[in-house]
């Protein structure tokens, strides 16, 4: 367990971090300021690609770190720019694509590089796209290593049970690539070993922390890894009901600033 102070704190960032509407509060905002004045470093984990994290750069003060893409890169949040990436190689990708699609006829896909997003023309993208991302077959569009491998079933993201979906997807990839999940209808799929929790441990050995003095908070089933790496993992009340049985605690929803609320208590 934890001690009484952690000497590094991780988020997620949806779901937890966030209110369910994207906003950061203030009163999280000035918990994180906190951390910063006691020189605790905030390291943010999450699901996000790169290209999602503009909104939070300067956020974690003079340590500035963040796990993007479930583990498959460390970024400085300060420049914006990769420090460490972990990618999938485009043959070797293409190989996990072509057995996904056996299992899953119609499986949409994308991947997530460094450089951006680029997609088959099936594929539906939630959030707005770089202007000049490619789309098309991705035997010829897929140029760089990949750091996800976004595969969404034929229906779409949002179906209600994606649990035979998810199955069907794991059961191709293998012992060859990583799947996690935070939405119903879309896997994502990482390098082989890599989570969330491998790329933290990295990081807080780094910084000269151990598991036993990390404190994490997460909501989803890609979130696990982390809080049963931590030596404190905290579910946030509205977390998935996997997370809630793993987890060492409950604190707060994200639209109750729970995760804020925790550290003040630590730095009150």
């Amino acid at each position: 367990m934890v001690r009484l102070r952690p000497a590094l704190v991780a988020s997620d960032i949806d779901g937890t971090l966030l209110h369910s509407d994207g906003t950061l509060s203030r009163r999280t905002q000035d918990a994180i300021a906190g951390l910063d004045r006691a020189g605790i470093p905030l390291v943010l984990v999450t699901a996000r690609p790169m290209r999602w994290m503009a909104d939070f750069r300067g956020l974690a003060g003079l340590h500035g770190l963040a796990v993007v893409s479930n583990g498959a890169v460390v970024m400085d949040l300060g420049t914006g720019e990769p420090l460490e990436v972990t990618g999938i190689a485009p043959a070797d990708g293409l190989a996990l694509v072509e057995a996904v699609r056996a299992a899953v006829p119609g499986a949409r896909v994308a991947v997530e590089t460094p450089a951006g997003l680029v997609r088959d023309a099936a594929y539906v993208e939630s959030h707005p796209i770089p202007s000049g991302s490619p789309a098309g077959p991705l035997a010829e569009v897929w140029v760089d290593p990949g750091v996800k491998l976004l595969v969404q079933h034929p229906d779409g993201a949002e179906v209600v049970d994606g649990d035979a979906f998810r199955s069907a997807v794991a059961e191709a990839l293998g012992e060859r690539a990583t799947p996690t999940w935070t939405i119903p209808g879309l896997v994502e799929v990482g390098p082989p070993g890599v989570t969330k929790a491998t790329t933290l441990a990295r990081v807080a050995a780094e910084l000269g922390v151990g598991p036993e003095d990390v404190m994490a908070f997460g909501d989803m089933p890609n979130d696990i890894p982390m809080l049963t790496w931590a030596g404190r993992g905290l579910a946030v009340a509205n977390a998935h009901a996997d997370v809630l049985a793993v987890a060492d605690g409950v604190v707060p929803a994200n639209d109750e600033d729970g995760v804020a609320r925790t550290l003040e208590g630590l730095l009150g």
